[in-house]
């Protein structure tokens, strides 16, 4: 339907339009990073990033050159995002339990599946961010299969259910035998 492409082209180009500086994709406004709303979010740039993937192949030459230079930029704004044990905090996401309310399942998780969509596509440049993100969230699952907002939090379903859809986008990437 050209309709739904038109508009799926037009929310790429406002998404590539609000990319900061840093690679990164910000709530609602491109931004110097001194205010939450303009600073970059590792979550809101894997949103974008499975966004871009989405409409890739559908997007017209200029997009698609467009996203070519975006979509590595947002790559190298998660390597800088990623912390030194493999997991992303979110922009708002938090968790009541965690330490400074952070809630780095719900982040990594988010940015996990955009990696493994990277990986899968082809941009080498996720891999070796989407193997520390693993081993992050297969070491903060807890002895009962659940995940909680952080390793050592309560469990919930919320993001136990974003840790096993985020571990799956993983395994598409394992060859069968």
């Amino acid at each position: 339907n050209e309709t739904v492409r038109a508009a799926a082209m037009a929310g790429a180009r406002w998404l590539l339009d609000l990319q900061n500086r840093d690679g990164g994709i910000p709530t609602f406004c491109r931004g110097w990073g001194a205010l939450p709303f303009d600073r970059s979010g590792p979550d809101l740039t894997a949103h974008a990033l499975r966004a871009w993937l989405a409409w890739f192949d559908d997007a017209p030459a200029e997009v698609q050159q467009r996203l070519r230079q975006g979509i590595p930029k947002a790559l190298s704004y998660l390597k800088a995002a990623q912390r030194a044990d493999g997991s992303f905090v979110p922009l708002w996401f938090g968790n009541q339990f965690a330490p400074e309310d952070e809630n780095p399942t719900y982040g990594t998780a988010r940015v996990l599946m955009a990696l493994a969509e990277l990986s899968a596509a082809g941009f080498t440049a996720a891999d070796a961010l989407r193997a520390k993100a693993t081993e992050w969230l297969l070491a903060a699952q807890k002895a009962d299969g659940s995940w909680g907002g952080f390793g050592g939090g309560p469990a919930s379903i919320e993001e136990s259910a974003l840790a096993t859809e985020a571990l799956a986008a993983v395994l598409t990437l394992i060859p069968s035998r």
